[in-house]
């Protein structure tokens, strides 16, 4: 089982967490994993190892067939913030409107929530374009905006679901640095879903590796960096030695699986 500190609080506990599609497919389980408050976590595994039905089993978009999901954050006031994998933007409005969805279907009064939608797009660099539609940005603008949205409503919990994968690498990177900067001046629990042993050791604090499916927690693996995360950190001995790391541990899962 994967545990933080005692001393640390809890922002998401699973407990013999199983999850078994209708089809028959046994997508997670057994898993135990503790996440504590502003924690940035990444979780890191093969395609269809079962990181984005964990994911969507802490944001309550399903239900576990057996086990225990607890995520003080759905009951709170913020809540959760989601950013799937793709932007999925209403294409027929403007930027604004689309980061001010969240906030909407809450039934926020137009005058209260502007002046939030507006500090949401300055946080992601985009306050210049609220006006523009989704058909005029390029993907890395999409994808903050779809960031953007997320952050709204101040979420206590942050879930992002490989939100960079299609995007090209210095894009990536730079989203990533951007995503850290939001991290660190917000203090949000983040869970970050990637396939990238790279992206995965850059931003965590720990990265959880999953078996294959169904998804079970293999290794985890604590990314203790005291220099900043940034491109002198990319070519690092450290990062070097702790991407090595997973990587290893990224193998050891597969084989695990070969040998069951």
């Amino acid at each position: 089982m994967v545990s933080v500190s005692s001393q640390d609080e809890v922002a998401i506990r699973l407990r013999g967490v199983t999850k078994t599609y209708e089809n028959g497919t046994r997508a997670l389980g057994p898993l135990d994993l503790d996440i504590s408050k502003g924690e940035f976590v990444s979780l890191l595994g093969a395609s269809g190892c079962g990181k984005s039905t964990a994911l969507r089993l802490i944001a309550g978009l399903a239900a576990p067939s057996s086990g225990s999901v607890d995520v003080p954050a759905r009951a709170s006031r913020h809540g959760i913030g989601f950013v799937f994998q793709e932007p999925t933007l209403m294409p027929w409005t403007t930027v604004r409107e689309n980061v001010r969805l969240p906030l909407k279907l809450a039934h926020m009064a137009d005058a209260e929530s502007t002046p939030r939608v507006m500090d949401a797009l300055a946080q992601v660099g985009l306050a210049d374009f609220a006006d523009a539609y989704p058909r005029e940005l390029s993907g890395g603008m999409k994808m903050r905006v779809s960031l953007a949205r997320a952050l709204v409503t101040s979420p206590d919990v942050l879930l992002l679901d490989e939100p960079f994968a299609a995007l090209d690498e210095i894009t990536r990177f730079r989203l990533n640095n951007d995503l850290l900067a939001l991290w660190r001046q917000l203090g949000t629990t983040v869970v970050f879903v990637t396939h990238s042993v790279y992206e995965a050791v850059y931003l965590s604090q720990r990265v959880v590796v999953m078996t294959s499916r169904p998804g079970r927690v293999h290794a985890e693996c604590h990314i203790d960096a005291s220099a900043p995360r940034d491109d002198a950190f990319r070519t690092s001995v450290a990062y070097a030695g702790h991407c090595h790391d997973v990587s290893q541990a990224l193998l050891q899962a597969s084989e695990a699986e070969a040998l069951a």
